[in-house]
């Protein structure tokens, strides 16, 4: 009678166990969960705008309904013992003193132990499994971005654009080798140089590692950089500091990279891609990466326009390369200036068109 309750006591914990890993493997499913759920469970995640992201998304949200189902279940075990178990209880029943111990259970210590490798193997595989999606430089970019942050702004340079969205159907180079071959030139100091090249070999003053493009938006203390990108099209983009660390993130991205002085020296693979922008809209970008005074004001904007509009946006660049990108967006018929960054704005010396930069109304 002894044994068939153990074996009774250890299927119910084996079947809990089960019902454990089973909630726990939802944690990497990739199907969007319930509306009702997500709201509740996201903790204020945005709503993402890329393949990468929405996976993130996803798996976060299946992550806290394992976690809540496991909590439940483990708080409910904690009542029964409390209340089921507890002394006043025993003495009502007339029972001994000490409950039946159980700590030579077998199957029970068995399940107790195998059960929390099993979720942390399960969870294990689908961190990776995002991971791995998020990171892949597989993608194909048709648009290939150079960022270069630097305090306490940025700027955005084309490198390469499809022929999909130039006007002679040729792909685009955006080099701009006269001013790469002077950043080139920084990486050596002359060697009758008090202290020369005192950095493994390398000038301190080395920017032979920063990217300089034909077509660039470059942002200032009255304006805010857009950078234009077309939906539905592969991007990759390159990043580098120019001076302290600092960090890439578009929230609705769901992925933050962090911007370093030369990168490759620094162990970083400056390259990341995403497989689109899944629509059209203005997408604030900030700096995520504590570097100096005005770190909370450095902010960006990622304008995500039509592909038709982006060929558009690229022929207008190319063709008055001394316009501001304030026009090229007019031409586009998108908003000149930022919308998305309220109230957190770069003017910190002035105002533009008479309105006070600190006016969280200001269109910047």
């Amino acid at each position: 009678m002894e044994k068939q309750k153990n074996r009774s006591f250890a299927k119910k914990a084996g079947v809990a166990g089960s019902l454990l890993l089973g909630g726990f493997t939802l944690a990497g499913c990739e199907v969007a969960p319930p509306a009702a759920i997500a709201n509740v469970l996201d903790m204020g995640w945005p709503d993402p705008v890329t393949p990468e992201g929405a996976q993130m998304y996803n798996f976060w949200v299946w992550t806290w309904v394992a976690a809540w189902i496991i909590g439940i279940i483990m708080w409910g075990l904690f009542l029964v013992a409390i209340f089921a178990w507890g002394n006043k209880k025993r003495e009502k029943q007339g029972a001994a003193e000490f409950p039946k111990q159980l700590q030579y259970n077998v199957p029970l210590e068995l399940v107790l132990t195998l059960v929390p490798i099993v979720i942390v193997m399960v969870l294990f595989f689908f961190t990776v499994q995002a991971q791995t999606r998020t990171t892949a430089l597989n993608k194909d970019p048709e648009v290939t971005v150079d960022v270069t942050a630097y305090q306490w702004n940025w700027k955005f340079g084309y490198a390469k654009i499809g022929g999909e969205f130039t006007e002679n159907g040729q792909e685009y180079d955006g080099l701009d080798a006269e001013r790469q071959a002077l950043a080139d030139a920084t990486k050596h100091d002359p060697e009758d140089m008090h202290n020369a090249n005192p950095i493994h070999g390398a000038s301190e003053g080395d920017l032979s590692y920063l990217n300089f493009n034909e077509i660039e938006t470059v942002g200032t203390t009255e304006e805010v950089p857009v950078l234009v990108l077309p939906t539905d099209t592969a991007i990759e983009f390159r990043l580098a500091s120019g001076d302290v660390n600092h960090a890439f993130w578009v929230p609705e991205f769901l992925f933050k990279r962090d911007v370093y002085a030369h990168p490759e020296n620094n162990q970083q693979q400056r390259a990341f891609q995403i497989e689109r922008i899944e629509k059209t809209g203005a997408f604030v970008g900030r700096c995520a990466e504590m570097c100096g005074t005005y770190h909370s004001m450095m902010n960006f904007e990622v304008r995500a326009v039509t592909p038709d509009q982006f060929r558009d946006y690229v022929a207008f660049r190319t063709a008055n390369p001394a316009a501001p990108n304030s026009e090229a967006l007019k031409a586009i018929g998108e908003a000149p200036y930022a919308t998305s960054t309220r109230p957190f704005v770069t003017d910190r010396t002035g105002s533009r068109d008479g309105v006070n930069s600190t006016d969280p109304n200001a269109n910047v």
